[in-house]
């Protein structure tokens, strides 16, 4: 017995002389053999808030960028997700409905963009008034916001179809 252990770990020691070590490896080691057979290194929450970023990244249009941004992090740890980790884009298109079907979040989302918007540009926002109409420069109003969102709830629903 003692000398097929010697042998055996003989054996590995030449296989790894040969190759570099790399912290996978290393990593791979610590957690002990066969502990990733079929198992993906990323969790199930991150590669289906994953799915939602490269859909969003394709579909949202925002030139800026920052509504993508904000949609991402309103989406990440939502019940919405979690409850949805194996249909990421159904939890989109419930969250998407919500925030069309609701004036107060549309609102609070327009302006968590403006505030973003204002902070990458170092610029002073702009926030929409009552009974105002949006300034021609707002790159995010309540208007653009609700067509962007209206353009990609209709790219999900045509993509579950």
């Amino acid at each position: 017995m003692a000398d097929e252990l010697r042998s055996e770990a003989e054996l590995d020691q030449e296989i790894r002389q040969g190759r570099k070590f790399t912290p996978q490896e290393a990593l791979a080691r610590m957690a002990g053999p066969g502990a990733m057979k079929g198992a993906s290194p990323v969790s199930q929450v991150q590669q289906a808030e994953t799915e939602i970023g490269n859909w969003r990244k394709r579909n949202v249009s925002d030139p800026a960028g920052v509504l993508a941004a904000v949609l991402q992090r309103q989406l990440e740890g939502n019940v919405l997700l979690l409850d949805s980790l194996d249909q990421p884009l159904k939890a989109l298109a419930k969250y998407l409905g919500r925030l069309l079907e609701s004036d107060a979040a549309l609102k609070e989302l327009v302006r968590m963009a403006d505030v973003e918007w204002g902070q990458r540009m170092d610029e002073r926002p702009y926030f929409a008034r009552e009974g105002q109409s949006d300034q021609p420069d707002d790159p995010y109003t309540q208007t653009s916001v609700s067509a962007a969102l209206r353009y990609a709830a209709e790219q999900l629903a045509d993509a579950a179809r």
